[in-house]
């Protein structure tokens, strides 16, 4: 639980860690670490959690850059399973870290903007900034936890009536962009109080991708934190974009997860959704509300 606000505290003039898993980044790794080196000027340690690239592009970044720790993982854990292995992988004084997808792009002072922040929340276990796409479009980062009455009019006026109220309020469509608390905040990118991460264990490796983020966000409110969204800390997800364009192993891996997710909280309910999603009907995603957090190609190949 939440102990008291000097505990909070601490750190924050010390180093911060950051991890991002990758499988094969490619150029987005050089833009994420070159970024990153403007985006705060505290001293910081950064893993690469590498879930089996082929393209060189991690160890190149590990060779040229001293403050770059490369961890194999060993195997294709997904991307909660990298991250944990990379959280593990940093010192023990490491106070604050970063967890992102190698596709983000840093503005100058952005780290810095979200550090900020946890003054102003000393109960916050994670924090996340405002996730822009390429196009400069705002992504809903940050959200309210799945319900089954949400998610079922989300999903099935999703596409065909993007402005239900539904959709609305599991996006939090109506909600300004101000720091406020949130459901969950999306993966792409959060800043962890380590404290908070290691209490509830990290993420739960069950979900390879998709909904790790909503339960590691479920639980940090759970285990008496918050979920804090920071949008004066802005970032740009590169290869942001939403499962309507993913491949079929993608929405596979989505659905997965969303059962999972879903049989963990409602088991009755879980049940049916099976039963709809052999008989080719919505499937497990319409009860948990379907869950578009932006991803790149690092978590998607096996």
């Amino acid at each position: 639980m939440v102990t008291s606000d000097v505990a909070h505290g601490i750190g924050l003039q010390g180093s911060v860690g950051v991890v991002t898993v990758t499988y094969s980044p490619g150029e987005a790794l050089h833009r994420f670490l070159t970024s990153l080196a403007t985006a705060t000027t505290r001293p910081i340690h950064i893993v690469v959690a590498d879930n089996g690239s082929t393209d060189g592009a991690p160890e190149h970044a590990a060779a040229q850059r001293p403050e770059v720790t490369l961890v194999a993982t060993g195997a294709n854990l997904g991307y909660g399973g990298g991250a944990n292995r990379g959280v593990a992988a940093l010192p023990a004084g490491i106070d604050w870290v970063v967890v992102a997808n190698p596709d983000i792009e840093w503005p100058v002072g952005s780290l810095d903007a979200l550090l900020d922040a946890t003054t102003r929340w000393p109960s916050g276990g994670a924090f996340g900034p405002l996730i822009r796409e390429p196009t400069g479009e705002i992504y809903p980062s940050a959200r309210l936890l799945p319900s089954l009455g949400r998610g079922i009019g989300h999903a099935l006026l999703g596409r065909l009536w993007p402005g239900n109220p539904w959709t609305r309020a599991y996006h939090q469509a109506d909600t300004a962009p101000v720091e406020r608390s949130a459901g969950w905040l999306s993966g792409a990118c959060l800043l962890l109080r380590r404290t908070a991460f290691d209490q509830i264990d990290g993420f739960d490796e069950r979900y390879f991708m998709y909904f790790e983020d909503v339960d590691l966000g479920e639980r940090v409110g759970q285990a008496g934190w918050r979920n804090v969204y920071v949008p004066t800390a802005e970032v740009v997800h590169l290869g942001g974009h939403a499962t309507t364009n993913a491949s079929a192993r993608m929405l596979a891996a989505h659905h997965a997860s969303a059962y999972r997710y879903l049989a963990d909280r409602y088991p009755g309910a879980a049940v049916g959704t099976t039963a709809g999603q052999r008989a080719g009907r919505t499937g497990p995603s319409a009860a948990a509300g379907i869950h578009h957090r932006a991803t790149n190609k690092e978590m998607t190949q096996q």
